[in-house]
């Protein structure tokens, strides 16, 4: 199983609503893309200040890399993810991705 961990360094003025959307939007990409087996989304809860203004967070679990690399290249999440690049600070440089194998 991959896990891919995306987190997001989001614009000032992005709103709950916004969010709530792209999330919406991603937990949708299951029903357009195979491989799938879960989507999760959080808020940053640390107390460290470390975080750089990555405060929000989703991640897509895959039954392998294959599922994965079909994923990266689906249209949908080709226009999802350029919503997202959207509403992140400085663009793509608000965003960092980050796959494990996970078991």
């Amino acid at each position: 199983m991959i896990r891919h961990i995306v987190a997001l360094h989001f614009k000032p003025g992005t709103n709950a609503e916004t969010k709530d959307r792209l999330y919406t939007a991603l937990a949708g990409l299951s029903a357009h893309i195979g491989g799938i087996l879960d989507f999760q989304s959080s808020k940053n809860v640390t107390v460290e200040p470390l975080s750089r203004g990555f405060d929000d967070l989703f991640w897509f679990d895959f039954t392998d890399a294959a599922a994965r690399d079909a994923y990266l290249i689906h249209p949908a999440h080709q226009a999802v993810g350029a919503q997202i690049v959207a509403e992140t600070e400085g663009g793509v440089e608000g965003v960092f991705v980050f796959d494990v194998v996970a078991r």
